[in-house]
């Protein structure tokens, strides 16, 4: 039963909460927050009883094994660091940082620490994430050809809104374009070619970016995001041999079809009525109770090639 603090109280925390009462794997026991009266509102709303007014103390209660980071994307470096130089496990929302080199630094003091570490990539720990993972590797699909990914989305133009706020890391590429980088990386690896093209929203964060990756074996990603419309959230991975269509939104609990070029369509999953964030706490628990400092399906060396993807999608904007 892992012991977990929460570093913020923002709508992400909250998910995470909610989704922990439904394991077995650990509970929430303390809360931080920059304002003692957020932190005891949590608190009260959770029920969770240490209650915090900073992050220090947070990091620093002896009750607490693991902590979950769910600041904002700038700060997740800081906030991270603070814990594991506290000598917790961490749980790093996504996009794990705001780069590659601050990834590094994170993975570096972990390693160094002999801590756990982890991206909180829901979406790879939902089953028919592993369910499509175990079939790639069985070779159903053959050959790999294309990735496709969507991740498209409306919010209305505040520019209080963190999604449109610079010093918050708006914009759609951290916020929405993780989700398809990651698929692409979980299907196909780290690229050898990024091509990329943005429009910023009104405060200057790109509304909305267009990749393209390509791999040494020849297979493409098609990959897109966007804050000004709904798009279909779907993704497919496409193979010589056949194709999985995965319903939208593909990153949340949903069903997926296998279509094979010759054959019948098959159907997997009916979607859970259930948040999906509690697999990320139950694969957090079970890797330190395994003595594990990172976990397979999610590993730091991956999370660090993403940023560096994702370094190189924006350097390719501004050229």
């Amino acid at each position: 039963m892992i012991r977990w603090g929460i570093i913020s109280t923002g709508g992400i925390a909250h998910a995470f909460a909610t989704d922990l009462a439904h394991t077995d794997s650990g509970r929430a026991v303390a809360v931080g927050s920059r304002r003692q009266a957020s932190a005891d509102e949590f608190g009260e709303r959770f029920g969770i009883p240490n209650r915090h007014d900073s992050y220090e103390t947070l990091v620093e209660d002896p009750e607490v094994d693991a902590v979950y980071v769910g600041t904002p994307h700038p700060m997740h470096h800081e906030d991270a660091m603070l814990a594991l130089r506290a000598g917790k496990h961490v749980l790093v929302e996504k996009p794990f940082t705001m780069n590659a080199a601050e990834a590094e630094e994170l993975v570096a003091e972990a390693r160094e620490r002999g801590l756990f570490l982890m991206e909180a990539m829901w979406a790879r720990f939902l089953p028919h994430m592993r369910e499509i993972r175990r079939l790639l590797a069985d070779g159903v699909l053959g050959d790999l050809v294309t990735v496709i990914a969507d991740h498209c989305q409306w919010f209305s133009e505040d520019p209080k809104h963190r999604l449109f706020a610079p010093e918050l890391g708006g914009g759609a590429l951290l916020d929405l374009g993780i989700y398809p980088v990651s698929f692409a990386s979980m299907v196909l690896g780290q690229p050898n070619r990024v091509e990329a093209i943005a429009d910023p929203a009104f405060t200057g964060v790109d509304a909305q970016t267009s990749i393209l990756l390509g791999y040494e074996s020849g297979a493409h990603a098609l990959l897109n995001c966007t804050l000004r419309a709904v798009g279909s959230t779907r993704a497919a991975i496409v193979g010589t041999e056949g194709r999985i269509e995965i319903d939208g939104a593909f990153y949340q609990p949903v069903s997926f079809t296998l279509i094979p070029r010759q054959g019948e369509p098959q159907r997997f999953f009916d979607a859970p009525a259930e948040g999906g964030l509690r697999h990320e706490a139950d694969e957090v628990a079970r890797r330190i109770e395994a003595g594990e400092l990172e976990s397979p399906e999610m590993p730091l060396d991956e999370t660090v090639a993403i940023m560096r993807t994702m370094d190189a999608v924006v350097a390719a904007t501004v050229r």
